[in-house]
């Protein structure tokens, strides 16, 4: 028996060595090697995003359905990760046509292996998707069926969210254009796709039960701002994955700078929403400024790359005061989005997208916007890629969601809705110890 082992160990050694023999130092594997590790490592960040949303959303919303959010922000990726490894990969990233690919299904493009960066490009690829995907989550909480909500995520996944994909990112009619369209880490390609996706939610489900009584609004309030808050730290910690990582190469220096304009967009967005919130509000309100802050960052990941801190500052900010009047627009409109992510994501997606036509900068990423003496054509190339991903995501979503709804049914009973979606759809409690109240939690 000690022989055996004896001779494991050293078959072990000699296997370790033939490894490190075979790996030429060069500097150019060096090189590949440092940007397969920098990718993965922002696709790692970019996962933690997926708690950030889960707790955001859990605590803007009412303790009876808190085990639901926290479930579906799990599920979201499980699913919506098979589906983008079966067709959604492929569809965005396979050779094809300007509008899908049609190549490279269950991920058949890595070779059986061989081609390894496939692999680490596909994992930086899927928490994208699943981020697009778990936006939508937080909009249509506390009464969408579970069994629609993975309907939802695995059709996002495997073809609206690709699609989109594929006419920016993988080489389609948008990538083409004569002024090519920018959205460097995905203010449109993620953040709007959620974003529109979750208005067709919101519409086809309707107002949760007591938002709008007698032409008024009635603020229903989250159980915790202090998960809220933790989820935007989290979220914003995933985001130096998500933009800085986008560059797919940790050999790019400018990673530096954009993880500063990603910063600076941030404060930025949370000082415009404290400071609209305060003057129109009287007192600076923590959840507008927390939403804020998320605003700011989506602004800033379409032209995080090509602008300067102080253009940075200005779209942040920007995009923190369009966030506090665009949530109490949707109120006035009676459009029911518990978490802001319709402000948050589609609003500001679409204004960072369009800011890169305004302020890019050549010192940066090589192109000037019109602030910058570069014309117009650029702000128009923007323009076309916002209202394009709009008619697209938004038309299937709402025709998908009226689908299932005719089908099995979107929207739990009335009854299930007031006990709380985590009894009615779970059978469990995420606060066993402390009751709750059907008619005010």
């Amino acid at each position: 028996m000690k022989l055996k082992v004896i001779i494991s160990i050293i078959l072990s050694i000699i296997f370790s060595i033939s490894l490190v023999l075979a790996y030429e130092a060069t500097p150019e594997n060096n090189a590949k090697s440092i940007d397969l590790v920098w990718t993965l490592i922002a696709a790692f960040l970019v996962f933690i995003m997926q708690a950030g949303f889960a707790l955001v959303e859990t605590g803007f919303t009412r303790a009876k359905n808190a085990g639901n959010i926290m479930m579906k922000n799990l599920i979201d990726f499980c699913f919506g990760a098979v589906a983008f490894w079966a067709v959604g990969y492929a569809i965005m990233f396979g050779a094809g046509n300007l509008f899908f690919g049609t190549e490279g299904f269950f991920l058949s493009s890595a070779n059986n292996g061989s081609d390894l960066w496939q692999y680490a490009y596909w994992m930086f690829q899927v928490v994208f998707a699943a981020t697009a995907a778990t936006i939508v989550s937080g909009a249509v909480a506390e009464r969408i069926k579970f069994n629609g909500y993975i309907f939802y995520s695995i059709f996002i996944s495997a073809l609206v969210y690709p699609v989109v994909g594929h006419w920016i990112w993988g080489g389609g009619w948008l990538a083409k254009l004569s002024t090519p369209m920018i959205d460097f880490a995905g203010s449109t390609v993620v953040h709007s796709v959620g974003g529109w996706a979750a208005l067709a939610g919101t519409i086809i489900l309707g107002p949760r039960i007591g938002k709008y009584m007698n032409n008024s609004v009635k603020p229903i309030r989250g159980h915790s701002l202090t998960l809220a808050a933790l989820g935007v730290f989290l979220l914003w910690f995933g985001w130096y994955g998500f933009n800085p990582g986008s560059t797919v190469a940790g050999t790019n220096w400018s990673i530096a700078t954009i993880a500063v304009t990603t910063t600076l967009g941030a404060s930025a967005g949370a000082i415009g929403s404290l400071l609209t919130s305060w003057i129109r509000y009287k007192k600076p309100d923590v959840s507008l400024t927390l939403g804020g802050t998320l605003g700011g960052l989506v602004a800033i990941t379409a032209g995080t790359a090509n602008v300067s801190p102080l253009s940075s500052i200005i779209i942040g900010l920007i995009a923190g005061i369009l966030y506090v009047f665009s949530v109490s627009f949707f109120d006035r409109i009676k459009i029911d989005d518990p978490v802001g992510a319709v402000s948050c994501h589609a609003i500001n997606g679409v204004w960072g997208t369009l800011a890169v036509g305004l302020f890019a900068q050549k010192e940066f990423g090589g192109i000037n916007g019109l602030f910058f003496g570069g014309g117009i054509s650029q702000l128009v190339s923007q323009f076309i890629g916002v209202i394009s991903v709009f008619l697209w995501t938004f038309s299937i979503m709402l025709v998908f969601f009226k689908i299932i709804d005719s089908i099995i049914g979107l929207r739990v009973s009335r009854e299930e809705e007031l006990k709380g979606l985590d009894l009615s759809e779970h059978n469990t409690e995420a606060y066993a110890d402390f009751p709750i109240s059907a008619t005010n939690n």
